[in-house]
């Protein structure tokens, strides 16, 4: 697993959010709801949304196009709508918040 900081620690400390951040050579979404941390793929897979410019409901990010959700936890969409998001790990530490993300074979034994 490879551990990427997304989020300094003044950041971490802001009220609730949904915002979109780069890691790895990726855009995520990252989340702060209820004082909990999570880290989603920034796009809904039904209609291409950008998660991060989405809102949180019940423990679910709800997509800005469509209002499709998704459970935070589990990465399940709703009853119904038969998809799923990625979700990645997420570190607190003493400097901020960290993503992990699994180190591609390709990475390890070519990059």
């Amino acid at each position: 697993m490879i551990w990427v900081k997304v989020l300094s620690k003044q950041e971490t400390e802001r009220e609730d959010f949904v915002e979109m951040a780069k890691a790895d050579g990726k855009k995520i979404c990252v989340i702060k709801h209820k004082g909990k941390f999570s880290a989603i793929q920034n796009t809904c897979p039904h209609a291409g949304g950008i998660l991060s410019g989405g809102w949180c409901k019940e423990g679910n990010i709800v997509c800005p196009i469509h209002r499709w959700e998704y459970n935070l936890a589990t990465g399940r969409g709703a009853e119904g709508q038969g998809d799923y998001i990625n979700i990645y790990p997420t570190k607190l530490k003493k400097d901020g918040l960290y993503v992990g993300f699994k180190e591609s074979l390709w990475k390890r034994f070519f990059g």
